[in-house]
């Protein structure tokens, strides 16, 4: 099989990558930058230039290629320019569109963000049944996420789309770290605090591998939560620093807290705090049961998560000391 794989530089793209050539398929990759290669340098992909700015670059990667792997969607930050970020956001998702229908895709499967998920009924974990409501975050990545993703099921029939929706990943190869900051922060030694939330965390090896199941078991139309475990940030801090052998963080911050200061970073033009971070009161915990039964999904332990993202970014900083 043909696959085209739109940030395969990137963390997650990677390692479908990875898995796809393990799987025996063909794989091409899109890379913005000449001659970068991300963290698969080592794979045999048929590397050719895109951009989702230029359809046509995006159909020449895509001809030829029965399944193209969409797991380079914006990753918007300004929260002050919503209304911008979504309209690019949504321009470069039109883009991919239009060029897997010419290029005559068979099925796209979408990365999507767990963000994309609403809050549930009280009595039960948030699933794929939950939507998000626009305008309720004031975030231009829930918004451009949202907005994307909508247009990708609006238009799913011609080529067909399956959206999957990871939690947050973790796992080795992470060399832009989002999401595995928190890992590698907490490894140094850097969060003497922490604050009550909730997360789901689950292994990029283990997304990766929903991502090729998906191809032939994922229902045109539908989203699948790929999640791993339920923990607190507290949980999640607490195995980092024992992997690492660095003492826990010792200092809880109230919520209330932490909103304050986010607010506070919100109202000052020169301060641009992380957008996952300034959401926090929308993390939450959530059920890959859909993603289970249809897609084969599982999820490794998460100390064994944490133990290899640990040991992989000891060895880029050995490598990087060492150049």
């Amino acid at each position: 099989m043909n696959v085209c794989i739109l940030g395969a530089t990137g963390f997650i793209g990677g390692h479908i990558a990875r898995a796809a050539t393990q799987a025996g398929w063909h794989v091409r990759g899109v890379q913005r930058r000449p001659n970068y290669e991300g963290a698969i340098p080592d794979l045999p992909v048929e590397w050719m230039p895109g951009s989702l700015s230029d359809v046509d670059t995006l159909r020449r990667a895509m001809a030829g290629c029965e399944v193209v792997f969409h797991a380079a969607g914006a990753y918007p930050q300004d929260f002050r320019r919503i209304d911008r970020e979504v309209a690019a956001a949504r321009a470069e998702m039109d883009n991919v569109l239009q060029a897997a229908r010419t290029a005559r895709v068979r099925r796209i499967i979408y990365t999507s963000s767990i963000t994309t998920i609403g809050q549930p009924p009280p009595d039960r974990l948030a699933d794929e049944r939950d939507q998000y409501r626009a305008g309720s975050v004031r975030s231009a990545y829930f918004e451009a996420k949202f907005a994307m993703e909508r247009l990708a099921l609006r238009e799913s029939r011609n080529p067909d789309v399956v959206v999957l929706l990871p939690a947050a990943v973790f796992g080795p190869g992470d060399i832009k770290p989002t999401t595995g900051v928190v890992i590698r922060d907490a490894m140094r030694g850097r969060f003497p605090v922490y604050f009550d939330a909730t997360i789901n965390a689950v292994d990029v090896r283990d997304v990766a591998a929903s991502h090729i199941a998906a191809v032939e078991r994922g229902r045109r139309g539908e989203r699948y939560i790929l999640g791993g475990h339920n923990l607190t940030v507290y949980q999640l801090l607490t195995l980092v620093c024992e992997q690492a052998g660095v003492p826990p963080p010792r200092y809880k911050l109230a919520r209330s807290t932490v909103a304050g200061l986010i607010h506070l970073g919100d109202a000052l033009p020169l301060i641009h705090l992380p957008e996952n971070f300034r959401t926090f009161q929308f993390w939450q915990a959530v059920s890959s049961q859909k993603a289970r039964a249809e897609l084969g999904h599982t999820a490794r332990h998460i100390v064994e998560t944490v133990r290899d993202t640990v040991a992989w970014f000891r060895q880029a900083e050995t490598r990087a000391t060492t150049r």
